[in-house]
């Protein structure tokens, strides 16, 4: 039977991919404790193709950074799964990390997460409201548009 969370991502219309595997020498997720810990998710869709590639402010929209946060967020949410097995062990979300590929003159990388921050609000409500770091970066793997961690407290 399908939990809350799960019901919840249903009506959204969000499906969760299969996690990516690490592209090199780390662990996609670690728990300690009562936190779980995931590493950074490019903006990958479903099929494994990038939804935004470049950089905000040089080619990518700040709309299509926006989906390409949510996308990572998306990501995020597959290797939470796949560490506990069940969304609704996740008490709160703590913090999500974004990077932004983007032009040295982007100002506007917290509005990019946005589209991060608004999926986890939807999904899991006030558990979803977390602190948060937004940061430009001149470059991302496969020359993706965002990159975003987290960090769960998981019960």
């Amino acid at each position: 039977m399908a939990g809350m969370v799960d019901k919840k991502l249903a009506e959204l219309g969000i499906a969760l991919p299969t996690p990516a595997s690490p592209v090199a020498n780390y662990i996609p997720f670690v728990r300690v404790g009562t936190l779980l810990f995931v590493s950074g998710q490019i903006c990958l869709d479903a099929g494994g193709k990038l939804v935004a590639k470049g950089k905000l402010g040089n080619g990518v929209s700040l709309e299509d950074g926006q989906k390409a946060a949510r996308a990572c967020a998306i990501n995020v949410l597959a290797q939470v799964k796949a560490a506990l097995g069940d969304l609704d062990k996740v008490k709160q979300v703590v913090r999500l990390g974004g990077f932004i590929n983007s032009d040295p003159a982007f100002l506007d990388g917290p509005k990019v997460m946005n589209g991060a921050s608004d999926l986890m609000v939807a999904v899991f409500g006030d558990k979803g409201r977390h602190a948060r770091t937004t940061v430009g970066v001149a470059v991302l793997p496969g020359d993706a548009a965002v990159e975003v961690e987290g960090v769960f407290e998981i019960g």
